[in-house]
């Protein structure tokens, strides 16, 4: 029989995707795609992918932009920390390593947004080295495949999986079998409705033979779904709404948003004090509920109509033309909230 990676490098050779627009040899190119599929499905990030390469061709561009228009960029793909980070690691490569990336895996895992296993694929894929990588889809075909229990999150299961996932790493073709990992495990040995008569590893899968497929990886164990409650001011005015710049940390950091209402504020009075803008209507929209990983935020929208958008004074704030949504930096859920308004003349200046 084949050993572990024999059998991956040849399915993957068979069977595994090719053609990705990342699949390139270019530390720059591949770094980008393995932020943007931190925690995100390739269907999801292949467009992303293709507009930051359109608008950053290389890693000089990158760095020299502001972080708005990077934040710009990825709006929509969530886990905005991965944006930020992908910034200033530009930046930091520039500036420490002359604009090119570093084939060392430990050098590659000081960088920003960069973790170990994250730096192995990297160092893989651009320079054929030999390192190995964990990611989720990795720790769920080895659990299954060789039996082990536990939670991977638990440090450890996770200091055994890494003992396990270096030990089987071949003496050549690493990035072939790194990348067939990855494949086997977002195509085939799903999360969910794995297709195990479809895997080249059904034969040695212990958790196949013993019935233990859905019992493994170990779930995390389950924690009360945190719930938090916000309101926020939609502010309109001639086709226009007040967005403000969330702080660099936290949710949303660093994107444009609506500002938040304190919690006993009348809407009005905080509205009139804060901006300086003469109040004429205010209305409470349906509540938005929006999942983050560790909790979920319900959204209380209320809009508010004022005489004209007016500068408020503060470098924070600005006006955004409604029909210009596209070029602004936006969390998804407050996207969703301005682009669903209506009826098209709740958008006029009153009169």
């Amino acid at each position: 029989m084949n050993t572990f990676a024999e059998t991956l490098i040849g399915w993957q050779r068979a069977y595994g995707r090719h053609g990705l627009p990342w699949q390139v040899r270019d530390a720059y190119r591949v770094w980008l795609s393995e932020i943007m599929l931190q925690q995100t499905q390739v269907e999801t990030v292949i467009p992303y992918y293709q507009r930051f390469i359109a608008r950053f061709p290389d890693l000089a561009g990158l760095a020299a932009a502001p972080l708005e228009d990077v934040l710009t960029l990825w709006s929509g793909l969530g886990y905005y920390a991965r944006a930020r980070n992908l910034h200033k690691c530009a930046r930091v490569v520039m500036e420490r390593h002359g604009g090119a990336f570093p084939a060392d895996p430990a050098l590659l895992a000081e960088l920003p947004g960069i973790g170990r296993s994250t730096a192995a694929a990297i160092s893989a894929f651009s320079f054929g080295t030999r390192a190995a990588i964990l990611d989720g889809n990795v720790k769920r075909v080895l659990a299954r495949c060789f039996g082990i229990d536990g939670f991977p999150g638990n440090k450890a299961v996770e200091t055994a999986l890494w003992t396990l996932a270096e030990s089987l790493l071949p003496a050549t073709d690493v990035d072939i079998y790194t990348q067939a990992q990855m494949d086997l495990g977002a195509t085939v040995c799903t999360r969910g409705r794995p297709a195990c008569g479809r895997c080249p590893l059904a034969a040695r899968c212990v958790a196949l033979r013993e019935g233990r497929v859905g019992e493994l990886p170990t779930p995390r164990p389950k924690k009360a779904v945190r719930e938090r409650d916000g309101r926020f001011a939609v502010i309109l005015a001639g086709g226009a709404v007040l967005l403000e710049r969330r702080p660099p940390s936290g949710i949303w950091g660093g994107l444009l948003s609506l500002p938040e209402l304190p919690e006993d504020a009348d809407t009005a009075t905080w509205v009139t004090t804060r901006f300086g803008l003469t109040v004429h209507k205010v209305e409470r929209l349906a509540v938005l509920r929006h999942v983050f990983t560790h909790f979920t935020l319900n959204l209380h929208p209320e809009t508010v109509l004022v005489g004209h958008p007016s500068m408020c004074g503060e470098a924070t704030t600005l006006w955004q033309p409604l029909d210009q949504l596209e070029e602004a930096a936006l969390p998804a859920p407050v996207r969703k909230l301005l682009e669903q308004l209506t009826p098209p003349d709740l958008l006029a200046a009153p009169r």
